[in-house]
C-alpha cells in the first residue's frame, strides 16, 4: 500500500494525539488497503474528472487532524460533547465518531459529486461496523449505536446543506472546512489554465496560505486564516463562514482572517 510522504506525516501527527478506542479506529483505517484505494480513486474522480480540489487521503487526514485539535481545545475548556452530555457515551466515544466521519466523509466522491455525502454514508458504514465490532464488547449495543450515529451525522452534515445538532458533527464540518490552504487547489490549477465558471473559488483558495487552529482569547477555539491577497476573503465569506454558521460548535469559535503582514479581521 503506497502512501505519499504528506499522507504518512499527517497520519503520524494524528496517531500521536490519540489513545484508546480513537487510536484503534485510526490505526485500523490507516492500515486498510481497500479504504486507501477508495480514497485515491475518489481523488481521481474529484480532480481529473470533475475538476474539483483534493478529496482524497491527504484531505481527509487534514480534516481529521483539524477536528481532533478543536476537540482537544473544547476538552481543555471543560466543554462536554453531545454523547457525554446526553449520558450515552464518553468523550472517547465522541472522538471516535469524529475520527470515523472525518476520515470517511468523502468516499462518495469516488462515484459522483451530487449527494456524495449520502453515498459516503453507504460506503463508510461497513468500515465503521467492522472496527466497532472488533473493538467493543458484544453487549455494548448502545455504545456502538451512538458512535455509529455520530459518525453518520458527521458525514451527512459536512457539506453544510443539512441541519446537524451534535457538537461532534459540528467538529467534522469545521475540520473539513478548515482544510483550505493553497495546496489543496494546486493540482486542479496545474491541470487546467483555461478560464471557466467557478474559477473565483479556485483563485481565492490559492490565496489561502495558512490556517491555524489554536486557543482563543475569549472562546475555546480560534481559527486564524492567513492569505497572500485579498481575494482570499471570498473563500472565507462565501465558503467557510457559512459552514461555521451551520455548525453547533459556532458559540465556541473565534474566526480571524487577513492578508499576511496586515491587520487580521475578526469575524466572530
Amino acid at each position: 500500500m503506497k502512501k505519499s510522504v504528506k499522507q504518512m506525516n499527517l497520519e503520524r501527527r494524528i496517531l500521536k494525539l490519540l489513545s484508546g478506542l480513537p487510536l484503534q479506529a485510526a490505526e485500523q483505517l490507516f492500515a486498510d488497503p481497500d479504504l486507501q484505494s477508495m480514497q485515491e480513486y475518489a481523488n481521481n474522480v474529484s480532480i481529473k474528472r470533475l475538476g474539483f480540489n483534493d478529496h482524497g487521503p491527504v484531505h481527509t487526514r487534514k480534516a481529521a487532524l483539524n477536528a481532533i485539535m478543536m476537540f482537544r481545545l473544547l476538552q481543555e475548556a471543560g466543554i462536554k460533547l453531545s454523547l457525554e452530555t446526553e449520558g450515552v457515551g464518553t468523550a472517547e466515544d465522541s472522538l471516535t465518531g469524529v475520527i470515523f466521519a472525518a476520515l470517511l466523509h468523502d468516499l462518495g466522491m469516488s462515484v459522483t459529486r451530487s449527494a456524495h455525502e449520502i453515498i459516503s454514508i453507504q460506503l463508510a458504514t461497513p468500515f465503521i461496523d467492522r472496527i466497532l465490532d472488533a473493538s467493543l464488547g458484544r453487549d455494548e449495543y448502545l455504545r456502538k449505536t451512538a458512535i455509529r450515529s455520530i459518525a453518520i451525522e458527521g458525514i451527512f452534515g459536512h457539506m453544510a446543506t443539512q441541519k446537524i445538532h451534535s457538537l461532534e458533527a459540528g467538529l467534522v464540518l469545521l475540520g473539513d472546512g478548515s482544510d483550505m490552504e493553497k495546496g489543496r487547489a494546486r493540482i486542479p490549477s496545474m491541470l487546467s489554465n483555461e478560464p471557466k465558471v467557478g474559477d473565483i473559488h479556485r483563485t481565492s483558495a490559492s490565496a489561502i496560505q495558512k490556517v491555524k487552529i489554536h486557543k482563543g482569547s475569549e472562546r475555546p477555539i480560534a481559527i486564524s486564516v492567513e492569505m497572500s491577497a485579498s481575494v482570499g476573503f471570498f473563500q472565507i465569506e462565501e465558503v467557510f463562514f457559512p459552514k461555521i454558521n451551520y455548525s453547533p460548535v459556532k458559540p465556541y469559535i473565534e474566526l480571524y482572517a487577513g492578508v499576511i503582514d496586515r491587520e487580521m479581521l475578526r469575524y466572530l
